[in-house]
């Protein structure tokens, strides 16, 4: 979070929504609230998301943060917000994305293990946190879009462009293309999504510096660490 003037502030939020953050990347719904608090009372917050989402309650905290500030707040999807990211974006008063990129809307999932009766207690449980996603859409959309077709473009797991988005309410205006490139880390993300566009997937790992390798490594070790524990949802 920078200040930028007075009376208004830019915000990034560049990478995955987490409980515990451990990478500069990384945002969690109470390293957000500690920003927040530090920028002070500003008119106007510019927010701009290249984030594949992460876990929802994360996420919900930090769209709930946001619509209680009293800051006019501006959202500029600038490559990619993809689940729960997709939902932070939703509090803007105004949403801009360019025209390269764009806004991925699904279910949300989880890991878990159990006997059948744990198991379909969650599955309801999913579906009862899956309306308030559904309800925030909805809500920015001013019915643009009905709750039906809302859902079906979820249950399919839909990569909206920027027209799209507009289309359905869920953006207020398209911009002028930007170099920001919708990017995820490769593998992990291919695992956790079923239809992936070809916009936002990874140069091969072969043709990346070594230093971006490492990154992806430690990523995909914490994957490996977020999958190992049960109810995470996202």
């Amino acid at each position: 979070m920078t200040q930028t003037s007075s009376d208004t502030a830019d915000i990034n939020i560049d990478g995955e929504i987490v409980a515990d953050k451990f990478y500069d990347s990384e945002t969690s719904g109470t390293s957000f609230r500690d920003a927040l608090k530090q920028l002070g009372n500003v008119k106007t917050i510019n927010l701009h998301i290249n984030s594949p989402g992460g876990s929802v309650f994360e996420g919900v905290s930090i769209f709930n943060q946001l619509k209680q500030n009293k800051a006019n707040v501006n959202v500029y999807v600038d490559g990619l917000a993809a689940s729960i990211a997709s939902v932070i974006a939703m509090s803007g008063d105004t949403i801009y994305m360019p025209e390269n990129s764009m806004l991925m809307i699904h279910n949300p999932m989880t890991f878990v293990m159990g006997n059948a009766k744990e198991l379909r207690k969650q599955a309801d449980d999913l579906d009862r946190i899956r309306e308030t996603s559904v309800s925030t859409y909805l809500s920015k959309s001013d019915g643009k879009i009905d709750e039906n077709t809302l859902k079906q473009l979820m249950d399919d797991e839909t990569w909206l462009t920027a027209e799209e988005a507009v289309n359905y309410g869920l953006a207020d205006e398209v911009l002028e293309a930007n170099k920001a490139v919708a990017c995820v880390v490769p593998d992990k993300f291919k695992d956790m999504f079923h239809n992936l566009p070809s916009q936002v997937n990874n140069k091969p790992i072969n043709d990346i510096s070594d230093e971006r390798k490492k990154l992806i490594e430690k990523a995909k070790n914490k994957n490996k660490q977020i999958e190992q524990t049960l109810g995470g949802i996202m």
